[in-house]
């Protein structure tokens, strides 16, 4: 079936059973010499990864040697192939090599030496994936390209430059094999002068597009083992925005140009302020991007780290060992930070989130409410009636939604709510092949909830649609709910609206069905979806965020949708799951959702200066407190003009950036607004009803509407949990883990290309 998710065919059972060896998804725990335990290589390193997310058939190693040892004393074979001709001497006396020829599944790396010898087992895992986010969803389109059936093809690589010329603004097509004469000179943050030119490269892992580009002398070699002088071993990768679901590769995110907010919205390569990426590039960042990290093309936190996760591993083997990541990136770019920095802490050490989002599903929540909210008011400003029984004014529709911009709903139910609707096509569908519960059952299903299935898991027999009985099977869970949910309730208790008009909203709005069409009953959440959407970090819970420094760049919303009370609810997350937010900073400005122009690229460079101080701190103290600690003193909240000029150490304030809120925050949710579906109390008539002139009529309505009770937001949500870090939502077969499982700690001795030993390793921190 169409929706079924599928196993690739390159990594097969019979793959699995013969190269794997262990039942265990764990790679790098392999059985030894008996078969009964882990291969583990004290002198032998896995730079690139964790030796079990191993893809793409190489790895970076390095060999601890006894000092002196020549290179022709050592021996290094792959599963008994000879592979010394890969490793040679770095500049610092480390022995290092790019390992190639990996089968899928279990590798053994064994090194010979005078006065000893080791092994080290490594799992690999195919370019075209999956490594940790399970089945992959089918049916997939790969591009025309393509040399196989799960997209992969060799990397192209194109040139730019940037002009000496002022004429010649951004980067220009540059030739090797007729180089201009204009091309201008950058001198990198550790001092090597070169001419700046810019190397594009673009391949395709887990199905999908990445491009990574450098600071690039064309001619002169470059290798992991000795990279060119002017990488200064720092990463920057650049996201998308929007949250959708594809069936074919999509186009990675520009590595070359920032677009600023209004273009990532309207579709439109436009730069406001300086391009951050041509100042990283020129200073000597790697910079990075994937297709699957474009949240509008991929909004499923799992599928995300792992192709970051891939991509890294592609860098660090092609480019060097790193000492640094960032990640920077507006809207759906900035959900993608956040939610993978809690979920997967380590895969960076520095995010730059502008027009921010904690997650997606915290948020449909708000979406969701917007749609029914519209839909029972209709077009307030043009008179057109909604559902509504009683006349209501803009201004207290307003009060229902939380916010003093009515438009803010209306944009969502635009902008964003029809992401979420099954039926609509996606890329990858057309009209004929997408899901239609009357005449195409079958078809793709479109949106993050379906994509999401591995992590929500399909729907219990018990609720299942004559659809999903005809089919089968169960479509994935919604990790949402607006049961007890007292719309309004803030505004009636302030006089704004009548009982009356509270009643016939309550009475009227109803919710969404699994096809996210209107039903008169209330959203009901699935289970386990919705105890999954937290373990998984679909609900960013914040838990682990404290190990990523933060800086967020805000501005006013004028109904957007990209509010900025969304900076705060990361920070009240924070400040409930690990006591503080100190590692959290926001740059406040007047500039239109992103605050200044200038911002992103002034946070590149403190975000720089502050994970530089945290890589030179080898105290002990956990790595969260070393972010804290280990802050520039001038750096903390802020408030600049607009054009990049600090005004205050303080936020802006509200007169300047205000802070609106939700329809639930309107009915008694705090700012935290991660309660998908709350608990729920009895009704009690002096219990927040006060003097509210509710008739016996009226109060019989009442508990005819909340027969279970209404939300006791004091309390936290139904399943509500932490997110559990680091986990893997396939087995060693390659069978769905649904809802996910933690990844044991990593192997010894791996993932130490990824940052400097103050970050940590992959999994580890």
């Amino acid at each position: 079936m169409k929706q079924h998710f599928k196993r690739v065919l390159l990594l097969t059972v019979a793959c699995l059973l013969a190269s794997c060896g262990s039942s265990s998804p764990v790679a790098g725990t392999g059985s030894g010499a008996d078969g009964s335990g882990p291969i583990y290589g004290s002198a032998i390193q896995v730079l690139s990864n964790r030796a079990d997310l191993i893809s793409g058939g190489d790895a970076l190693v390095q060999i601890v040697l006894p000092a002196g040892t020549p290179a022709s004393a050592v021996t290094v074979s792959l599963n008994g192939s000879d592979v010394s001709p890969q490793f040679s001497f770095t500049a610092s006396g480390a022995y290092m090599g790019l390992v190639s020829g990996m089968v899928l599944g279990r590798n053994t790396i064994t090194a010979n030496y005078p006065g000893g010898s080791s092994s080290y087992a490594l799992i690999n895992h195919p370019n075209g994936g999956p490594v940790l986010a399970g089945p992959q969803q089918m049916p997939w389109t790969c591009q025309q390209t393509a040399v196989d059936a799960q997209c992969n093809q060799p990397p192209a690589y194109s040139f730019l430059y940037i002009s000496s010329n002022p004429l010649k603004q951004g980067f220009q097509a540059y030739d090797p094999a007729d180089p201009p004469s204009d091309v201008a000179g950058t001198t990198t943050d550790n001092g090597v002068r070169v001419p700046f030119i810019v190397r594009v490269e673009t391949g395709y892992q887990d199905r999908d597009q990445y491009k990574i580009a450098a600071l690039y002398q064309p001619g002169k070699p470059w290798t992991a083992v000795a990279p060119q002088a002017q990488f200064n071993h720092k990463l920057l990768i650049s996201h998308g925005a929007l949250c959708g679901a594809s069936f074919e590769p999509g186009t990675a995110p520009s590595v070359t140009n920032y677009a600023a907010p209004f273009g990532l919205l309207a579709g439109l390569p436009v730069t406001v302020g300086p391009n951050s990426l041509q100042y990283a590039l020129g200073a000597g960042f790697v910079v990075m991007s994937t297709a699957l990290d474009n949240s509008a093309h991929d909004c499923d936190v799992a599928i995300q780290a792992e192709s970051l996760i891939m991509a890294k591993e592609r860098v660090i083997e092609q480019y060097g060992t790193l000492r640094y990541t960032m990640g920077s990136g507006c809207s759906g770019g900035s959900l993608a930070l956040q939610w993978i920095a809690n979920a997967y802490p380590g895969i960076y050490q520095g995010i730059l989130p502008t027009c921010s989002f904690p997650d997606a599903w915290s948020t449909v929540t708000q979406v969701a409410d917007y749609h029914l909210l519209v839909t029972y008011f209709g077009d307030l400003a043009l008179g057109v009636g909604g559902t509504s029984g009683v006349p209501w004014t803009p201004v207290q529709a307003a009060a229902v939604e939380g916010s003093d911009l009515p438009l803010n709903a209306v944009f969502d139910n635009i902008g964003l709510f029809p992401a979420f609707v099954p039926s609509n096509v996606c890329p990858g569908t057309t009209a004929a092949t997408v899901y239609n519960a009357q005449t195409n059952p079958g078809g793709d299903r479109c949106g993050p909830t379906d994509l999401g299935i591995n992590v929500f898991a399909p729907r219990a027999p018990a609720v299942w649609t004559a659809v999903e009985k005809k089919l089968g099977h169960g479509f994935a869970g919604i990790a949402a709910d607006n049961v007890g949910v007292q719309y309004g309730l803030s505004a009636l208790q302030q006089g704004s609206i009548t009982p009356h008009m509270f009643l016939d909203l309550n009475t009227r709005i109803g919710g969404l069905n699994i096809d996210i069409q209107a039903s008169p009953d209330r959203l009901v959440a699935d289970q386990p979806a919705l105890a999954n959407a937290y373990r998984s970090g679909m609900i960013n819970e914040a838990n682990n965020l404290d190990q990523t420094a933060i800086i967020d760049c805000r501005g006013p919303d004028p109904g957007l949708g990209h509010d900025a009370y969304r900076a705060f609810a990361i920070r009240a997350r924070l400040d409930r799951e690990t006591g503080g937010h100190a590692n959290q900073l926001i740059w406040e400005g007047p500039a239109l959702i992103f605050g200044d122009a200038a911002c992103n690229q002034n946070g590149l460079i403190a975000m720089d200066r502050w994970l530089a101080a945290v890589e030179n701190d080898h105290s002990p103290a956990p790595l969260a407190q070393r972010i804290v600690s280990d802050k520039p003193s001038d750096l903390g909240d802020a408030c600049f003009d607009g054009v990049g000029n600090q005004l205050s150490a303080n936020l802006c304030g509200e007169r300047i950036v205000p802070i609106y809120g939700t329809a639930r925050t309107a009915a008694g949710e705090a700012i935290t607004t991660d309660a998908n579906k709350c608990q729920l109390k009895p009704l009690n008539r002096g219990d927040n009803y006060g003097s509210i002139p509710f008739t016996d009529a009226q109060w019989a309505q009442m508990q005819t509407l909340f027969p279970g009770g209404v939300c006791d937001f004091s309390k936290p949500g139904v399943d509500q949990q932490p997110t559990i870090p680091w986990q893997t939502y396939q087995d060693a077969r390659g069978n769905a883990i649904y809802g996910g499982t933690p990844l044991p700690a990593p192997p010894v001795n791996s993932g130490g290309g990824w940052a400097s030993p103050a970050f940590g390793r992959p999994a580890s921190i």
